[in-house]
């Protein structure tokens, strides 16, 4: 069973590295990739956790690119996680992140919903290599008492045109995608059907695109079968994974959403 999209707590995952690799052995997974938002944090101890446990963990990485005033994730594989100028476009990235919260701290408290950014944001600069984002931010919204979960905390204050919706400013996809192979990895799409990106990815995979994420709990059969054959008419390698964060509104189980093992050795071999 081939994983290729986790997260840990390195950025808005619950589990800590070890702990997620356990869930992942438990569930039967024999090859995953840690996908934390815009850092490396987590990779040495998932590999060190995997090891132990006979699973093979490779670097990945999500990295979030904006077009157009919205978010396309860039999923990284197999690149140097050590890479000068990638751990120093990540800090950026962070740093980025870290100012966008506090707007949307800003907003939420304006509106008569406060909730301790502070807090999210001490944490975030202590722990160096920590990623927040508006998962954090929903997670203390509940814990404020404001709403009753995260998707609710999404569907009425964060997410896109909403009251507390602060946009992302940063890199287009086209200047991620050569991060990516500049540390020597590959690039894929993530979640394609939620993006809806797909009048872009020609030009995508003429700027360097090396895979879309047919496989991912959001696609139903019909949508997979979509971007396998996309992928197929483009020439571009696939990824798939489960999108696990440990919050019960964002990914299943570790497994839950995986990679065939065909598919796995043609992205194996795409790497030399």
């Amino acid at each position: 069973m081939i994983d290729l999209h986790l997260h840990t707590t390195a950025s808005d995952g619950r589990c800590t590295p070890s702990e997620l690799v356990e869930q992942a052995a438990a569930a039967g997974v024999s090859i995953l990739a840690v996908t934390d938002h815009d850092t490396t944090a987590a990779v040495a101890a998932v590999r060190e956790a995997a090891r132990a446990r006979g699973i093979e963990a490779i670097p990945g990485i999500e990295i979030t690119a904006v077009e157009a005033g919205r978010d396309v994730h860039v999923l990284g594989y197999f690149f140097d996680p050590y890479d000068e100028p990638l751990l120093a476009f990540l800090a950026a990235q962070r740093a980025a992140r870290i100012a966008r919260v506090e707007a949307i701290g800003t907003r939420l408290a304006e509106l008569g919903v406060p909730v301790e950014i502070e807090r999210l944001v001490r944490r975030a600069r202590r722990e160096n290599g920590r990623s927040i984002g508006r998962p954090q931010v929903a997670r203390a919204m509940v814990e404020a008492g404001h709403v009753a979960d995260t998707r609710e905390a999404f569907d009425r204050w964060l997410g896109g045109d909403c009251p507390a919706f602060v946009p992302r400013t940063g890199a287009g996809p086209e200047a991620v995608i050569d991060v990516i192979h500049r540390a020597g990895g590959l690039a894929s799409i993530a979640h394609p059907g939620k993006t809806r990106l797909d009048g872009r990815i020609g030009a995508l995979k003429d700027a360097g695109l090396d895979a879309l994420e047919a496989y991912h709990p959001d696609h139903d059969e019909a949508v997979v079968s979509r971007y396998v054959g996309l992928a197929r008419e483009l020439g571009l390698l696939l990824t798939g994974g489960s999108d696990y964060h440990g919050d019960p509104g964002h990914g299943l189980a570790p497994g839950s959403a995986t990679l065939p093992a065909s598919e796995w050795e043609r992205l194996a071999a795409g790497r030399a």
